[in-house]
């Protein structure tokens, strides 16, 4: 049986221990700003096509308190959802990310949500049961919610000790914590996803055994500040604003943003279960519109004031709207150095190399090749991986919605890979060969 399935769930269910944490953010930087009415981007339409009319007005999604979330924020808030004729969308937050696996095991019938934000691989190992006690939960990828935005931190004690993007005298940093009887702590809100896969790259790429000179942790979004600012972790890979509160509380730095690791790569998505989207796809495409409008709003930087003022909400992130700005902004104070570059910044509609929200199936390939890199995944995955990302990957709704919406055509990709990818340390990923580019890593566990 995969270790997946003995991922503990009291691990992820620590709702008191994540209110704690929110009570001493608090305490932190300022109470978040009470509920207050924003306007709406468009009066609701009321003459849809008879053929654009959802089967539902309702649907229940899941976030977490990450920049990621934003476009499904957006969409609700600005009135988007119901100008596609879905006036009751719910979207929830959840305590963490196996909260948000449970819940979408049950469905909203039982309680749960039918889908939402996630990260990658989640919707192929929750189709795959994988994370999911062995039962398996077929999901549909919709959309790319974001690129970038995300960052790693680590604890103050190991400032000017070379820890940036490219690590500087590492055999001597790691050595002299053997020496000292102690371990490098690295932690991640969910593992075998993105978020675990940022800092496994990043060690790697600089010679350093993640599964042999670091002891990896899962901790829940809302303890990452108490737990750093107690000593529990050394370093925590995140989407922002964690890892600036991390810097502004004077608790830690950043040696390198994701964006730096992998410019316009891959984050989180929106996935749905299929059997939801099967007997709705009038009203998926609803919300894929919806949400692609709050992606193209969100990618307005005149916007990104009022981006943060919403996010900032008791009932969405509960945080001073100072603590994002900056980051959306692309200015981060990385502690040791800093960064003033839109470019840098999270991303929700279009980046440097085209789309962002579009599903390119070629980025689901990598995650699944490095899935398999770490053992997470099976060998003879990468032989069976294509009809598997055809089964879980649905690009084909994301472009029948795009020209519903009336998005240019030379913003639909014409193809379902964005080709060769390079990432820091001059590796390539090659979706059309990617057995070459696991045989290149001199680190693996394959």
């Amino acid at each position: 049986m995969s270790d997946f399935s003995n991922v503990s769930r009291r691990r992820f269910m620590t709702i008191a221990t994540a209110s704690a944490s929110a009570v001493f953010l608090k305490g932190c930087l300022g109470n978040p700003p009470e509920t207050t009415q924003f306007t709406p981007i468009a009066t609701p339409v009321a003459d849809l096509k008879p053929e654009m009319i959802p089967e539902v007005k309702t649907i229940k999604l899941g976030y977490m308190p990450i920049v990621e979330a934003a476009p499904l924020i957006v969409a609700k808030v600005k009135g988007l959802f119901a100008k596609y004729g879905m006036p009751d969308v719910s979207i929830d937050k959840q305590a963490n990310w196996g909260s948000a696996r449970d819940n979408v095991k049950i469905g909203s019938a039982g309680g749960g949500i039918d889908g939402g934000q996630w990260q990658m691989p989640m919707p192929y190992l929750i189709s795959e049961g994988i994370i999911t006690d062995n039962t398996k939960v077929p999901m549909y990828v919709l959309a790319q919610l974001n690129t970038q935005g995300n960052g790693i931190a680590i604890g103050n004690k190991h400032l000017g000790k070379g820890l940036s993007i490219k690590i500087t005298e590492q055999v001597a940093f790691f050595n002299k914590l053997k020496s000292e009887g102690s371990k490098f702590k690295a932690a991640y809100t969910f593992p075998k996803s993105n978020q675990e896969f940022w800092l496994r790259y990043w060690l790697a790429g600089n010679g350093i055994d993640p599964d042999q000179e670091v002891e990896l942790l899962t901790v829940p979004t809302a303890q990452t500040v108490a737990d750093m600012k107690r000593g529990a972790m050394d370093a925590f890979s995140t989407g922002d604003p964690w890892p600036h509160r991390i810097v502004a509380d004077k608790i830690g730095f950043i040696p390198v943003l994701t964006a730096e690791l992998w410019k316009n790569h891959p984050e989180e998505y929106l996935a749905i279960r299929k059997d939801w989207v099967d007997k709705h796809p009038k009203a998926t495409k609803a919300i894929l519109k919806a949400v692609m409008e709050a992606q193209q709003w969100c990618d307005n930087f005149d916007n990104r004031k009022e981006l943060a003022s919403i996010l900032a909400q008791r009932e969405y992130f509960g945080m001073p709207e100072s603590v994002l700005l900056e980051p959306l902004m692309g200015k981060y104070n990385l502690g040791e150095r800093s960064i003033d570059d839109k470019s840098m910044a999270v991303l929700y509609w279009k980046d440097e190399k085209g789309s962002v929200s579009y599903p390119y199936q070629s980025h689901d390939l990598w995650f699944l090749t490095e899935s398999v890199r770490w053992g997470f995944l099976p060998k003879d995955t990468l032989a069976k991986a294509n009809d598997l990302i055809k089964q879980v990957n649905r690009e084909d709704l994301w472009r029948e919605a795009a020209k519903e919406l009336g998005v240019a055509t030379a913003d639909i990709p014409k193809s379902t890979s964005r080709g060769v990818e390079t990432f820091f340390d001059g590796t390539k990923f090659d979706p059309e060969n990617p057995q070459a580019y696991l045989d290149s890593l001199k680190i693996k566990r394959v």
